[in-house]
């Protein structure tokens, strides 16, 4: 039987530079307020955590660890959403995501993927100093661009996305393998794994790797009118995290499930960069 850590919140929305959202200590207190039990903290924020300390000391780990406990919580997982991004860019986006990447990589794709690999590299070391077995992050994107089948794909081009998808994550997976700790893609539009079928396809890839799993939130389902009750009789063995928030389908006679740019932009200020 599962036992189910929580309520807990994803601190990254939330996050600012005024108190009480400026600093873990801070904003743990201020989510204990509110009834959370757990915290899910964005590895990439320095007002948090340093990701490379927390992999290379076992004692900076357990003093993360501390202050979350001393406020009366707990920490449910780490988060790489913006690092994972990183692992796969399609360089069309290349300039978007330069931004998820300190500044001494930008511009330099290559230089940009090996920091975002270490990154999870490190989230997994640091995941075990702190006994956590779950891990979040996202897959990156190598065809997103070529999501709808218009203009046509070129025969093969999807799977040779997935295999070398798959051949950038398959360390990584091992990795965290050695660590005892669960990769938990999030299922997100904008990833290469956006649905059921395309985690299928990149589960093959893998070789159904036993730490490719599943971080399951139903919002970004109900956007894709996908079922988003089926998808769990489907994978519920591999789920291993969820998020929940509130999503619901409006369309009107100007905006549909392509739309939402007018949204996208009042939360990209949510995310920074680490760097």
């Amino acid at each position: 039987m599962t036992t189910i850590k929580g309520p807990a919140i994803f601190l990254a929305q939330f996050l600012g530079d005024t108190a009480p959202f400026n600093s873990l200590e801070s904003i743990c207190k201020w989510a204990k307020s509110l009834g959370f039990e757990g915290v899910q903290i964005p590895t990439w924020d320095p007002r948090c955590i340093d990701l490379q300390k927390a992999a290379e000391s076992k004692t900076y780990a357990d003093e993360i660890k501390g202050i979350v406990n001393s406020c009366g919580m707990e920490i449910t997982e780490l988060s790489t959403h913006l690092q994972g991004q990183l692992v796969a860019v399609n360089p069309a986006y290349d300039l978007l995501f330069d931004g998820f990447a300190p500044a001494s990589v930008h511009n330099n794709p290559k230089a940009r993927t090996e920091w975002a690999v270490q990154q999870l590299k490190y989230a997994a070391i640091a995941s075990k100093h702190m006994g956590i077995t779950a891990h979040a992050t996202f897959s990156g994107s190598l065809l997103w661009h070529t999501w709808h089948p218009w203009p046509q794909r070129p025969a093969g081009l999807v799977d040779a996305g997935f295999k070398e998808l798959a051949r950038r994550w398959l360390p990584i997976l091992d990795h965290f393998d050695q660590h005892g700790v669960d990769v938990c893609y999030e299922i997100h539009p904008g990833e290469d794994l956006f649905d059921g079928v395309t985690y299928e396809m990149f589960l093959e890839k893998v070789n159904n790797h036993s730490r490719a799993c599943l971080l399951y939130d139903p919002s970004h389902f109900v956007l894709q009118c996908l079922d988003y009750v089926q998808y769990i009789d489907h994978y519920h063995e591999r789920i291993k995290a969820f998020h929940v928030k509130d999503a619901e389908f409006n369309s009107t006679g100007k905006q549909g499930t392509f739309g939402g740019y007018q949204n996208w932009a009042d939360r990209a200020g949510r995310y920074r960069s680490p760097g």
